[in-house]
């Protein structure tokens, strides 16, 4: 009697925490020397990505200038607030900024994005608050952009491999328009692992929000959550299957586990069926490669462990 075949085993990576931080300091200080540069500057919302990234900077900042191995470089955390943020955001970026010790400046931007809303005004009432968040993010981007050019600085980007690389979830020109990416060879796990191991892990639980709409989360915008976007994304590099991937235990359970929970905190589902989730990843991951091919800037390549 035959028995049932026996599903491909999903490998997630793992890291050891103190080898893959030395490269990513060293990605930042050589990418900022290599560019004649005074330092990096980051926008700091007090979310565990740039809260990760500005901590590994300020580590790698701080070994350079005590070695006294070329020209001192300066870490400087931007806050930039609109409407649509809560002050807590405001508060947490502070929080990080403090706590590092860096030079850092509470800018307001609304004042740059009330121009575009008579550009918005095009837009339907079902697109609007995409486009508009999109503007907020291009706002962004350029004001960081400009603060960066002043001081002689590189803008730190602060995307994730999964966000990035997995489903393309940022604007192109907006928080896109950076010098490195720093983490885009983390995932969203492990990213929460290393702020753990920086000792910030107040930001690792941090529900993740791109703060760009009132009441906004990743979650509740995409419908399911980075490890979901992870286990996707391995299981196809790995060479699963469509059909492998749609039936295998590890993804169904996971999918669904999420399905539900969207449900009980948002009252109403954003999929129905586990294929659905996979072809909105798939999709989104093709509009996250046509992305990258139009702005790729270089990503701090990491020594990663597949067990």
């Amino acid at each position: 009697m035959f028995g049932k075949k026996k599903e491909k085993r999903i490998k997630l990576p793992t890291m050891n925490c103190y080898l893959v931080a030395d490269q990513i300091g060293r990605f930042i200080t050589d990418t900022v020397l290599s560019a004649h540069k005074t330092g990096g500057v980051i926008g700091l919302s007090g979310g565990v990505d740039s809260t990760v990234v500005a901590a590994l900077a300020q580590m790698a900042f701080n070994i350079h200038n005590r070695l006294e191995l070329g020209p001192k470089l300066e870490l400087v955390g931007y806050i930039l607030p609109s409407k649509t943020n809560q002050p807590e955001d405001t508060l947490d970026g502070l929080k990080v900024a403090r706590r590092l010790g860096i030079r850092h400046e509470i800018y307001n931007i609304e004042p740059h994005i009330s121009p575009y809303d008579n550009i918005l005004s095009r837009a339907d009432k079902k697109s609007y608050l995409f486009h508009k968040g999109n503007a907020i993010s291009r706002a962004r981007g350029n004001i960081l952009s400009t603060f960066a050019a002043l001081e002689n600085k590189i803008v730190l980007g602060t995307g994730n491999k999964d966000e990035d690389f997995g489903i393309g979830y940022y604007t192109l020109f907006g928080d896109g328009a950076v010098h490195c990416s720093p983490i885009g060879d983390l995932s969203k796990r492990l990213v929460r692992q290393m702020a753990v191991f920086l000792n910030f892990s107040e930001s690792a639980n941090r529900i993740p929000t791109a703060g760009l709409e009132p009441g906004q989360t990743d979650f509740k915008d995409v419908g399911y959550s980075y490890d979901v976007v992870e286990l996707l994304t391995e299981a196809y590099t790995q060479g699963l299957t469509n059909e492998e991937v749609t039936k295998h235990s590890l993804i169904v359970d996971l999918i669904e586990k999420e399905m539900l929970g969207y449900v009980k905190t948002f009252g109403v589902p954003k999929f129905l069926m586990v294929k659905d989730i996979i072809g909105d990843f798939l999709r989104r991951n093709k509009s996250a490669q046509a992305k990258a091919k139009i702005l790729h800037p270089p990503i701090a390549k990491v020594t990663l462990e597949y067990k």
